[in-house]
This record gives C-alpha cells, structure tokens and sequence, in this order.
C-alpha cells in the first residue's frame, strides 16, 4: 500500500497557472512561487465585490481521538465529488503548523486520494507566511523590551508584559525562560517565554484582516503588557504596526494550490483552535466564495471548538453565512469514546459504539439546534467497519432529522465523495435561520455561561482568584462586547481531556481571562492549554528524511 506522500508524489500536477486560469484569476494577481504554487493578490476581492458569493460549506468533526477522524481528507474528497458531480468547488484551508508536522501530528494536507499537492512545500515552509508571522512577533517583543532599555517612557512593568516571543516548533524548552541576563547593556532581566507561532496574536491579526490598512489597524491595537498605573500598552504605542505590517505584506496574499484531482484550493493561515480561532483566512474564504460556486472549507478539532469559533468569532466578523455544515465521525473514533482501546477498534462492538454516540449526537444536536444551520455527518469509512454498526449511526442520527453519507475519499478520490456531495448541494438549497451562540452585548460572564452551557453542556463555569477582577478590568477598559475565544482541551466536551463522549455533571474552570484587542476577541484559558507544545518520546522528525535528489520520505 502506498503511504500519504508516495499517492502525492506519483499524481501528475497542473501548473498553477492552469489552476488560476480555472478560476478565472487574470494573470496580474498571480505571483507564481515556481510552478505549482502561487499567491493571490487579495485586491482581486475589490474588482470582484459585484459578483456573488457561492454558497458556504464548513466541515467540522466529533471530538477527535487517537483513533482519527479525517477531517481534511473529507474536506479535500467532498471538493473532488462536488466536481465530479459537475459543481465548481473551490477549497479553503488552514496552513500546517511545522511543529506538529514534527511532533505527534504528522503532515496536514488530507490523506490517501483526497490530498492537496505539493503535500511536502505545504507542510514544510510553504510561501513563507509562517516565518513572517514569527518574525512581526519577535520584532514586537524587540521593540517592547528595547523601549523598557532605552528609559521606559511609557512606564511599562515588566512583570505585567503579557506579549511572548514565537517559533514554528514545539520546543517545551522554551516556554519558561529568563531573558535580558549579562551586563546592563544586555537588556533588562525579566520572566519570559515562546509561544508556538499559530499561538501568536499576530496570527489570528493576519487571517482576519481584510486588507493592509485593516492589518496595520489590528497590529496597532494589540496589547503588549500594562503600565505600573494599570493602563494597558499597544503595539501602537510601540509605534510597531508599520514595520511589522511591512514583514507581513505578502503573507498576507492567500495560497493557491490544487487537490490531487486539480481542485483549485486555498491555504492561508493556521491559528490553532483549542488556543485560538481555528480558521483559515476570511480573505481565502473570500476568494473561494467569489470564484466558486462552492466553497468548501474546515475548522479545527471538533465542532464545539473549531466550528464555534468559526461560526460566532469568523462569521460575525466577516458578515459570512454558512449554507451547510458536514460533521466528519468514524465508526472507530465513537468506539473509542465509548471506552474501548485503541488496539481493539477493528473488532465490531455495537455496545461500545451506542456508548460513543452521544458524543457524535451533541454535536449535531449543536449545529442543528444552537446554530439552526442544516449538517449532514460524514462517515469516514475504513475497511473495519462492519454494516451493523453503520446502520447503528444512521439510525441514531435519523432520529434527530440528519442524514449520514458515507465518505470513500480516502481510498476512492473523488469518486468516493460524490454521495456526500450530493447531500451538501441538497442541504445547500434549503433556507436555514443561522444565529450564533451569545449576542455580543451579553457581559463576559454571560457569554461565558452561556458557550459552557448551551455548546458543552456543562453546569456551568467556576472563576477562581483573579479571574473575576480580570473579567472587570476588561469590561472597564471597553473590551466587554468582544466575543469569546475558548481556549480548551480539544479531547473533550470539558475541560478534563479524560472525560470521553459527552460528559454531564460538570463546571468548565475558567483560569485566566485576556484580550486579543488586535484580532478582536477575548482568550478565556480553562484547564492546561499550552501555548508551547512538546516533542513526544518519538517525534515523528525521527521518521523524516530526504534524499540525494531531493525526494522528501516519512513525512505521512
């Protein structure tokens, strides 16, 4: 059987130029990075503003697992199988972050026949984005800790710097440091850190930004540490918008690439979604809605994190409207749920799966009930999967007015998507009542409350020592009608990364509250979210190779 990257490396890629030209993209706003990948000039938006927008596909996933759900393959297989169907679908993606492709993770780009290429540019360095993000953040915190050298005049405490030093590598090392030793000149001692770059502020800036002035905007309004008077510190202040704008200035162009089958898809952009918004860029989606008819796009983890924040934090806003939402589940992944080990997922186990549903049933009872948005879930088959236990899903999911379509993308193509495509243009020409989770002009707390409540259903939420006098402060300062950004385990409705299926008889523990000013939401950090990650005891770097000709291995 051919691994991930030999399927990538064998399919015969279109040059990016074609892919521009089945878009319609005139040639001026293309920027070719050699002959399959290219950036899009996202002033393109401006001459097509009077045409529209195709309709809007999120793709999300039950409570992901050990076990995998799959749901970029399906996001790239549903695109395939639209245009098999003869719809012209466009995909939007985030970009990999290179530490995961290091660690645990592996590569980001789909799997099997339903891949974006080249999967090896993709998941490595790209078009450079994330190198430009880390270094806007750096140069931030340069600027910050330079100020404080060069006489403070703005009367920053540095024990209240809340801004943090980036790289793309999940590096556990340096997420405590202590900067600034040597002589005077060295620069001022303090308490430090790095953040994994998708982590970064500056991240979440970029992929909601719409254009250069909107992206200075946002840069200018970020919150760097706070004064000894308690006032807060932008980057503004720091007068760092313009040069970090200008590192930023190509980055902030979407990717276009093509799946295995010549879908023309963007990648842009790569904020986490258990620490930040989980999205690819507004201005990729954008673009994909106005040269698509389709456009078909993720969110990261499951649905309570990824699609949440998708639909109250992206949707709001960018003014989007979803037309349909695909939740991506697999008969082994809701066997895990119901307790079984992951080497025992291949064997049937209908009591074990009737035991994991509920976690498959929450979410879609969310995106139904909470969001009114018509979703449609995603079988990812494997050859495991017996017809008892698929009958048992459908059955389930029927009861609560949702069809289930199997997905064969990862051995079929798009082939293998076409039942599923079927059903998303069905779902897509139904009217749908789409609302989001919380009004904006609810306090902190509410909205709080009311994310815990009606999405995880918890009991509801505990703010230990100094939450409460954050959450005034930032109402105080007018950050209270910003909306929320949880920062939450990805393995569970709760913020307890044990508690399997859909968990009852809980409080989500808030531990600490802060502003995103310049992305525009609050960051509530519940449980033991890191923004650093580590390497595993085998990091999947020790697998990756390259040879004398250039040929990357291991990489998926």
């Amino acid at each position: 059987m051919l691994t991930d990257i030999q399927i990538a490396q064998s399919c015969k890629k279109e040059k990016i130029t074609v892919i521009g030209e089945k878009l319609g993209i005139p040639e001026e706003y293309l920027e070719l990075y050699g002959n399959y990948k290219a950036k899009v000039d996202y002033r393109l938006l401006k001459d097509l503003k009077d045409k529209p927008d195709g309709k809007l596909i999120l793709v999300t996933a039950i409570t992901p697992t050990p076990a995998g759900e799959g749901k970029t393959t399906t996001t790239v297989g549903l695109a395939d199988g639209l245009r098999k169907i003869g719809k012209k679908s466009v995909v939007a993606l985030r970009e990999p972050s290179l530490g995961p492709v290091f660690g645990i993770k592996g590569g980001a780009a789909g799997g099997g026949y339903a891949q974006v290429v080249p999967m090896e540019d993709i998941n490595l360095h790209f078009t450079g984005d994330f190198h430009a993000i880390g270094a806007a953040n750096n140069l931030l915190a340069a600027m910050l800790d330079n100020h404080i050298q060069q006489g403070n005049a703005l009367n920053i405490d540095p024990r209240r710097i809340t801004w943090r030093r980036a790289v793309d590598m999940n590096d556990r090392q340096l997420r405590n440091i202590i900067d600034g030793l040597g002589n005077r000149t060295d620069g001022t001692p303090r308490q430090d850190g790095f953040d994994i770059t998708v982590a970064s502020e500056v991240m979440a800036v970029l992929c909601l930004a719409s254009d250069i002035a909107d992206l200075k905007e946002r840069l200018s309004r970020i919150v760097v540490g706070y004064t000894y008077d308690n006032e807060p510190v932008t980057a503004g202040q720091l007068k760092a918008q313009g040069a970090m704008a200008a590192l930023l200035k190509d980055a902030l162009k979407p990717n276009l690439v093509q799946t295995l089958e010549g879908t023309p898809a963007f990648i842009h952009g790569g904020p986490f979604a258990n620490i930040a918004h989980g999205c690819n860029s507004v201005t990729a989606t954008r673009l994909a809605l106005k040269l698509g008819d389709y456009a078909v796009t993720e969110a990261g983890f499951g649905a309570d994190l990824g699609a949440e924040k998708f639909l109250d934090i992206k949707c709001r806003m960018a003014g989007l409207k979803p037309d349909a939402v695909v939740i991506v589940a697999t008969v082994r992944a809701l066997k895990h749920h119901g307790g079984v080990a992951k080497d025992q997922l291949n064997q049937e186990n209908l009591e074990a799966l009737e035991k994991g549903l509920p976690n498959l049933l929450q979410h879609v009872d969310n995106i139904k009930n909470v969001f009114k948005l018509p979703c449609v879930v995603a079988i990812n088959r494997f050859p495991s999967d017996c017809e008892a236990e698929l009958k048992l899903i459908e059955d389930k999911c029927r009861e609560l007015g949702v069809n289930v379509a199997l997905s064969e993308v990862w051995a079929k193509g798009g082939e293998g998507g076409k039942v599923l495509a079927e059903e998303v243009v069905r779902l897509c020409d139904q009217p749908n009542d789409f609302t989001y989770a919380y009004d904006l002009d609810l306090s902190i707390k509410e909205k709080l409350e009311t994310i815990v409540r009606k999405i995880y259903h918890a009991d509801g939420i505990h703010l230990p020592g100094n939450v409460p006098k954050q959450i005034r402060q930032l109402e105080d300062l007018g950050f209270g009608n910003l909306p929320i950004c949880m920062a939450k385990t990805q393995y569970s409705f709760s913020d307890d990364q044990t508690k399997l299926g859909a968990p009852r008889d809980f409080n989500i523990v808030i531990r600490n509250i802060k502003v995103s000013a310049g992305a525009g939401f609050i960051v509530a950090l519940t449980g033991e979210i890191m923004t650093m990650p580590g390497l595993p005891k085998v990091p999947a770097a020790e697998k990756i190779d390259v040879d004398e000709n250039g040929v990357i291995t291991g990489l998926f």
